[in-house]
C-alpha cells in the first residue's frame, strides 16, 4: 500500500500568498517595532528598495518550499491517501502537520539560535509564534482545499 497525494496548485498559491499576508503583518503592523528591537537593528537603519526585494523574493521562494512540503505532510495524515477510510476532519491533518513540522524543524533551528548565535530568549519565543501560527495557516488552507 502506498500514499496517493495530490497537489492542488490552487491552495499552494493560496498558502504563499497567505503567509506573506500573514508575515508583513506581523513584522509590520503588529509587531515590526518589537521585532526590530529584539533583533537588535538600530531605529534609524532602512534596507534599500532593492535589498527588500531580495528579502521578498527570498522569502516568498522560502515559503513555497515549505508549502510544498507541507502539501505531502497534510496528504499523508488523511486516511483517504491510504485508502483506509474516510477524511472527515480535515482540521485535524492541518493542525498535526502544522504542529510537526514546527515541533521537529522549526523548534531545533530557534533553540540552535540561542545557543550558537546568542539570539535572546524572548526572539525565540518571537519567532517560534510566528512560525507555528504560520505553518498552522498554510497547513489549514492546504488541509481544507485538497
Amino acid at each position: 500500500m502506498h500514499p496517493e497525494i495530490h497537489l492542488n496548485g490552487l491552495s499552494v498559491l493560496l498558502a504563499v500568498v497567505s503567509s506573506f499576508v500573514f508575515g508583513w503583518l506581523w513584522h509590520g503592523p503588529l509587531f515590526g517595532k518589537l521585532w526590530i528591537k529584539l533583533m537588535k537593528i538600530p531605529a534609524e537603519v532602512r534596507p534599500s528598495p532593492k535589498m527588500m526585494i531580495r528579502s521578498m523574493l527570498l522569502g516568498i521562494f522560502g515559503t513555497l518550499l515549505t508549502t510544498y512540503v507541507l502539501v505531502f505532510s497534510t496528504n499523508i495524515w488523511r486516511p483517504s491517501v491510504w485508502h483506509i477510510g474516510a477524511d472527515d476532519v480535515w482540521y485535524i491533518y492541518g493542525f498535526c502537520s502544522g504542529f510537526f513540522t514546527w515541533l521537529g524543524f522549526y523548534v531545533p533551528v530557534f533553540l540552535n539560535a540561542v545557543a550558537w548565535e546568542c539570539r535572546s530568549g524572548k526572539l525565540f519565543v518571537f519567532n517560534i509564534i510566528y512560525h507555528f501560527l504560520n505553518l498552522q495557516i498554510i497547513a489549514m488552507i492546504l488541509a481544507y482545499m485538497y
